[in-house]
C-alpha cells in the first residue's frame, strides 16, 4: 500500500482475536466509523449470525456476508472488523480496494477459544463435540488466508488499546513505509 493514503483498514483474524474491540477504539481514535460485519450482516437479515446459520445454514451467511463485505469496503473513513470466515476465500485479500490497510490479528487457537466460550454462547461453528479441536481444523484452513493481509499483529499478548494504537500509527502513516520482515509482512509482534 506504500505511495497510497489509507481510507480504511480491514481487520481480519480468527474468532476471538479482537478484531471488534480493537475495530472500534481504532475507529474512535481516527475519529472514522466502526462497522463490524457479522453485526451489520445481522442487521440486513433482521436475524442474529446463530439464528441465520440455524435457519438457513453456513452457505446462506456466507452468500449475505459477501455482499455486505463488498458494500462496507467502498466506504472510506472506516474501519471493518470482518467475521473469522470472511478472508479465507481465495483471492479475496488481494483484491481488496485501493486505499485498504489489512491486519490481521493473530491469536492462537487455544486463547481463541478460551475467549470465544468466556463471551457467551457457542459460535455456531464450534458447537457439536470438541470446541478445541473444532477451532483447531478451522485455523488450519484459515491461516492461509489470514497470512496475505499486509501487517500482522499478535493479539495473544496485547491488549485491545495497545493494538489499536499501533494500527492507528500506520494509518498516519499512510500505510507505509515500513520496514517488513523477511517475509514481506509487516510484523509488530513476531
Amino acid at each position: 500500500m506504500a505511495e497510497e493514503s489509507v481510507r480504511r483498514v480491514l481487520l481480519v483474524g480468527f474468532m476471538g482475536s479482537g478484531k471488534t474491540r480493537v475495530g472500534r477504539l481504532l475507529a474512535r481514535r481516527l475519529g472514522w466509523r466502526f462497522r463490524d460485519l457479522d453485526e451489520e450482516v445481522s442487521a440486513s437479515v433482521g436475524l442474529s449470525v446463530a439464528e441465520i446459520f440455524r435457519r438457513w445454514g453456513e452457505g446462506a451467511f456466507r452468500k449475505w456476508e459477501a455482499e455486505v463485505g463488498e458494500r462496507l469496503l467502498k466506504e472510506e473513513e472506516v474501519v471493518v472488523a470482518s467475521g473469522g470466515g470472511w478472508a479465507a476465500v481465495p483471492g479475496r485479500l488481494a483484491t481488496l480496494p485501493p486505499g485498504t490497510l489489512s491486519v490481521w490479528l493473530r491469536v492462537s487457537v487455544e486463547e481463541a477459544v478460551r475467549r470465544a466460550l468466556a463471551d457467551g454462547p457457542v459460535r455456531p461453528l464450534l458447537q457439536g463435540g470438541d470446541p478445541l479441536a473444532r477451532a483447531r481444523a478451522l485455523f488450519r484452513e484459515r491461516e492461509p488466508f489470514y497470512r496475505q493481509a499486509e501487517v500482522v499483529l499478535d493479539a495473544d499478548r496485547a491488549d485491545p488499546l495497545e493494538l489499536a494504537v499501533q494500527v492507528e500509527h500506520l494509518v498516519r502513516r499512510g500505510g507505509g513505509p515500513w520496514s517488513p520482515p523477511s517475509s514481506g509482512k509487516s510484523s509488530l509482534h513476531e
